[in-house]
């Protein structure tokens, strides 16, 4: 089992940045895939982004692609999404999700694990 804490969320106006992180414990995460999903009020839970277990793979969703980094430390048994040139739109609940898998996957039904979320904000 691994468990994951997010945090990093909050309040910012468009145009700017925040850095979520998460927080894996309960096993290493060093041969496992992780990524990031959001879910906006009304609206399905989206794929944002996904490393592979080495970071040599890395896929984005087509709406952050290029204002979006995802980013692992296998050391420190955490992943990160930083966010940058932020828009009103990217406003949802972000979840850290991992898998046993090494491989990405855009699907949600591939991620076994899940956090809890941060509130992400983007005010216009």
């Amino acid at each position: 089992q691994v468990q994951l804490l997010e945090s990093g969320g909050g309040l910012v106006q468009a145009g700017g940045s925040l850095r979520l992180s998460c927080a894996a414990s309960g096993r290493a995460i060093s041969n496992s895939a992780m990524a990031w999903f959001r879910q906006a009020p009304g609206k399905e839970r989206e794929f944002v982004a996904a490393i592979s277990w080495n970071g040599g793979s890395i896929d984005y969703g087509d709406s952050v692609r290029g204002r979006f980094t995802i980013s692992r430390d296998n050391a420190k048994n955490t992943v990160s999404l930083q966010m940058n040139s932020l828009k009103p739109e990217d406003t949802a609940v972000y979840y850290c999700a991992a898998t046993t898998r090494r491989l990405i996957w855009r699907s949600t039904q591939s991620w076994e694990f899940w956090g809890q979320g941060t509130q992400v904000t983007v005010s216009s």
